[in-house]
């Protein structure tokens, strides 16, 4: 089964029998427990075959591999829970549960024989219900359990804690339809004080409905709650179980998320039509956010048709002050001057700083730095633009101690200020020392045996969750030295992530590994740029892991949306990728440097643009170029979007890192840092880029 040797999951096989026992009887009913056990032998006796295997089965495990992924790869296509002809190897392999787990969610999905199924995936939960292997197992179970209103059963294996939002509101079917119902009516109360539209709790809030628990209140409160997470479609929904009264100031507030501009010009239209303070709020915070050069033209309308008095126009203010100064209008200054100080937090303090920056505002720059709270002012990045404004307003000799206490840190600010000072940026690096021998400990223990193994065989989910399940047990010099051991095995991401838990940064060699290293000297070759650039946007975009997938859809170690591949495939004259391909370290590598050679050519070598185009978009880049000259850090500071200005800092930061590695010393000077961003001499030139696919 899941181990054997000391690799088992259990230290003894009449504890884990007991376990079993106890288990099964508690989490299904006891009328079934007795015909869970006998279906369980199946099952236990595998364990007992394990713990008389090899002490060692590490020389076993290429063979045992390679079965197991054959066997894996026909899970979930056969639909069957016959393991009479698997091999005896792969019987004994560490990761023989993760098949029979694939074999039994395969046969939940559609069964010849639901009694078997079930009696099969009862065992399975009573054996290693506490163990990562079962939670897909329990998932699928509940599922089909929900889908043929076995719900006896469900009940047994369902556990809140664990529970998604949808299995839960099965859990409250399942008590209805048997009848438990104590303490029922709260419960269902706590799910729709929520705002989740979950269509599966739709008979227990008709159950609730009946009973009279809905009461107008918390009809009410739900609707709020939906509004204030913006969710408007979901509100409309609720509001219509509302009395009109009621239900008119909700849905006039529906109406201002959903389109603001409309309803704001016809209550500037209408003065005395009422609205709530919170409604109109919103709907004015986002149209700012939409089209702030819309709600520029129509504040003074709406403070004065509204009769908004100073300390209330205030947060108007400030909402479209955000949005002017994300845009880079000049205006943001003049809102921001209208925000009462109680309104001024630390982010709204920030984007104020930019503001001042952009329009070279330095001693305005210096006041909003100075009114930050201590801890933001004690950041690296206000430091810096402490400095970079005393220096800009005459103040060198205040300056220069700001960029000399930078140099100590390691990020991109200590760099620029590097720059600013002519030399070079030098990192601070610290090794970790590693413990060969309880390294080894570590990477015998059961659950990290399995994380390799699962990594090994492709299964990244799984593996990152035995290696948080291992990882937890660890002392804290065992989790230090599970660092390098993942850089061993050469899971980066888990070693990088492991590192950050730790606090462990400054391990350059380490953290910073060259893998691919024949793949990206070709593309860099190919496409004129600095193989450390290409690693630096490679470990910031995926943290060198292949199979890397984004919510958006973008893919592996470059993470390439398909639609920017295959563009850049057909204007390089490279090979046109399947989605498949993506995976493929080779050819992601060639589009992902070709891509970015695409928009340096279009950005006119200009590589924060270009680099900020990578993440947010071509055709967002393009709109984020300045009408004329500016500096580079000024330009980097006002990126609107707090992810691509972190994502442009730090690739230039790995870059730099990299290149100090590879020459094992000081680097070049930062002059180059120093660069002014521009507009590109040849618009139609960039348009084409950013607008083609």
């Amino acid at each position: 089964m899941l181990g054997s040797g000391r690799h088992q999951f259990n230290a003894s096989v009449g504890r884990i029998k007991g376990r079993a026992a106890r288990a099964a009887s508690a989490a299904v009913p006891a009328r079934i427990t007795r015909q869970i056990l006998l279906t369980g032998v199946t099952l236990l006796p595998l364990l007992t075959a394990a713990a008389a295997g090899a002490d060692d089965p590490a020389p076993t495990y290429v063979t045992a591999r390679a079965l197991f992924r054959a066997a894996y790869s026909q899970a979930f296509t056969t639909r069957t829970l016959d393991d009479a002809n698997d091999d005896a190897t792969l019987k004994h392999y560490v990761l023989y549960p993760y098949l029979q787990a694939a074999r039994l969610r395969s046969a939940l999905q559609a069964s010849a024989d639901w009694v078997q199924t079930d009696r099969r995936a009862a065992a399975f939960m009573a054996t290693y219900g506490q163990f990562p292997v079962a939670r897909g197992v329990r998932r699928a179970w509940l599922e089909s359990l929900a889908r043929r209103s076995q719900w006896e059963l469900f009940l047994g294996a369902y556990q809140e804690l664990s529970a998604s939002t949808a299995v839960r509101c099965q859990s409250f079917i399942g008590r209805i339809a048997l009848g438990k119902t104590h303490g029922l009516a709260d419960a269902i109360t706590g799910a729709w004080l929520t705002p989740e539209g979950e269509p599966d709790c739709q008979i227990p809030f008709a159950w609730l409905k009946e009973r009279g628990g809905l009461s107008t209140d918390l009809v009410e409160e739900r609707a709020r709650l939906a509004l204030e997470s913006d969710r408007p479609e979901l509100a409309r929904e609720v509001i219509r179980q509302l009395p009109a009264q009621r239900a008119a100031p909700l849905a006039e507030w529906a109406s201002l998320l959903e389109n603001p501009e409309p309803r704001i010009d016809a209550l500037i239209a209408s003065p005395a039509t009422p609205v709530t303070s919170t409604a109109l709020l919103e709907g004015w915070t986002r149209l700012a956010r939409t089209r702030p050069s819309a709600a520029k033209e129509r504040y003074a309308s709406l403070v004065s048709t509204r009769g908004l008095r100073q300390a209330t126009a205030s947060r108007y203010a400030l909402a479209l002050a955000l949005s002017l100064a994300r845009s880079r209008d000049p205006a943001a200054i003049e809102y921001f001057d209208r925000v009462a100080a109680r309104d001024l937090d630390d982010a709204a303090l920030s984007w104020r700083a930019r503001a001042a920056l952009w329009s070279q505002d330095w001693d305005g720059a210096l006041q909003s730095i100075a009114e930050l709270s201590a801890a933001s002012r004690a950041t690296a990045r206000w430091r810096y633009w402490q400095a970079r404004a005393a220096e800009a307003s005459g103040a060198a000799q205040r300056a220069r101690p700001l960029y000399e206490s930078l140099l100590a840190d390691d990020n991109y600010y200590s760099a620029m200020a590097a720059a600013r000072l002519g030399r070079a940026p030098t990192p601070h690096p610290s090794v970790l020392q590693t413990d060969a021998a309880l390294m080894k400990g570590i990477e015998q223990l059961p659950a990290l045996t399995r994380a390799r193994e699962l990594f090994l065989c492709g299964l990244r989910p799984e593996a990152a969750a035995e290696w948080r399940f291992g990882y937890e047990s660890l002392t804290p010099q065992q989790r230090l030295q599970a660092i390098p051991l993942a850089v061993s095995w050469g899971w980066y991401d888990q070693a990088i992530a492991a590192a950050a838990s730790q606090r462990v940064f400054n391990d350059y060699v380490l953290l910073y590994p060259r893998p691919f290293e024949r793949e990206v000297e070709v593309a860099a070759r190919l496409n004129r740029l600095e193989p450390e650039l290409i690693y630096g946007v490679l470990r910031q975009e995926s943290l060198y892991r292949v199979d890397a997938v984004s919510r958006a859809g973008a893919r592996g170690l470059m993470q390439l949306m398909p639609s920017t591949a295959r563009a850049t495939a057909r204007h390089s004259g490279l090979h046109r990728p399947q989605l498949a391909d993506l995976f493929d370290p080779a050819t992601n590598i060639a589009l992902g440097a070709a891509t970015l050679r695409r928009l340096l050519d279009g950005f006119d070598d200009q590589m924060p643009v270009a680099l900020a185009g990578y993440n947010a978009g071509a055709l967002v880049a393009l709109r984020w170029l300045p009408a004329g000259p500016i500096d580079g850090d000024i330009w980097i500071e006002n990126i609107p979007y707090d992810e691509t200005r972190d994502y442009v800092q730090r690739v230039i930061w790995h870059s730099a890192l990299l290149r100090w590695l590879q020459n094992a010393g000081p680097g070049e000077r930062g002059d180059a840092w120093l660069a002014s961003v521009k507009p590109v001499p040849d618009a139609e030139r960039a348009t084409h880029l950013a607008t083609s696919r």
